[in-house]
């Protein structure tokens, strides 16, 4: 049953491209999910909550300025760079305000494993996640207004409340039932990637069936260059801070993932919850592109181990 889990988790990325085709054929059955979107990221987050370990946290406290570099990266390379895209391309203001959320959103929990497959410093990919997840009901709704306030109105403490009822609280009550049954939840912990992975795919596949007769125009294929361009400027960015900073190969990999990688399922919750379906299309497209470009550069980087005295650590979940 752990390798059928485990297969499925992985397969990510054909479930959101068949499920993407289906809702598109067939919306109706899905666009009645997308009024549950906010609860099914709340169950992805307890998920997520009741696989981190006490050694994630402290991981943070043990080499502080790495985290405050990479966090700060994360918050500046990825929504600046949805707001300068966004203004390059003059996407239509709900799209453009899906583009900056996207790129003001946290890193992404996928990032990890990515980081793994990469041959990277998993370790520290898993901080800057706990670390950007923990600080986004700040800076995911800050950015986002200061950003985004010029194409429509964002209400800061409305998106706040959301982010803490989403994230933080499902997050820490994953956390409190790992810690008090933690015999029970070793034995279950392969369920909660395949649950997170297939409340992601219903996410991406509702806001694709509430598009379905705007995403046939042609307007979708620019959505899809920006989002490409926001990525790819993310992984160069991320791992051009590392290099800046000269830090050693495995670092620069997972800077580079994980600042390439958004939280772009949380994104897409907030921007149908908040500014309706055109907005969460970059969301949802974006989920698409940082997936494919992430497993690319993992199986080319999984080739190329660190040079000579540069390990990689183990991943700290297996």
């Amino acid at each position: 049953m752990n390798r059928i889990l485990t297969l499925y988790s992985r397969l990510f990325v054909l479930w959101v491209v068949l499920f993407g085709i289906l809702a598109y054929g067939c919306p109706q059955p899905f666009v009645r999910v997308t009024p549950i979107t906010p609860w099914f990221f709340a169950l992805t987050m307890f998920g997520i909550g009741a696989l981190l370990q006490p050694s994630d946290f402290s991981n943070i406290l043990r080499r502080p300025w790495l985290v405050v570099l990479g966090t700060a990266a994360q918050f500046t390379i990825m929504p600046f760079g949805g707001f300068l895209l966004a203004r390059a391309f003059r996407l239509p203001p709900d799209l453009a305000l899906g583009l900056i959320l996207t790129g003001a959103a946290p890193g992404a929990m996928a990032s990890n494993v990515m980081s793994y497959l990469a041959k990277a410093d998993t370790a520290y990919a898993v901080s800057l996640t706990v670390a950007s997840t923990l600080l986004c009901p700040v800076m995911t709704p800050g950015l986002t207004k200061v950003l985004a306030g010029a194409y429509m109105e964002v209400d800061f403490w409305a998106m706040f409340r959301s982010i803490v009822i989403q994230v933080i609280v499902p997050l820490f009550v994953g956390l409190g039932v790992r810690y008090y049954f933690h015999a029970f939840m070793l034995r279950i912990e392969k369920v909660f990637p395949a649950i997170s992975v297939t409340f992601i795919v219903f996410i991406c596949a509702g806001v694709i069936a509430s598009n379905q007769q705007y995403l046939a125009k042609e307007l979708t294929g620019v959505v899809v260059v920006v989002c490409c361009c926001l990525n790819i400027g993310g992984m160069l960015g991320g791992y051009g801070v590392g290099l800046l900073f000269r830090l050693d190969v495995p670092k620069r990999r997972t800077l580079a993932i994980e600042i390439g990688m958004q939280n772009a399922g949380l994104g897409t919750a907030l921007a149908v919850q908040h500014f309706g379906a055109r907005a969460a299309v970059p969301c949802a497209i974006f989920v698409f592109v940082c997936i494919f470009t992430a497993s690319a550069m993992a199986r080319i980087w999984n080739r190329k181990a660190p040079p000579p005295g540069e390990t990689v650590p183990a991943w700290p979940c297996a």
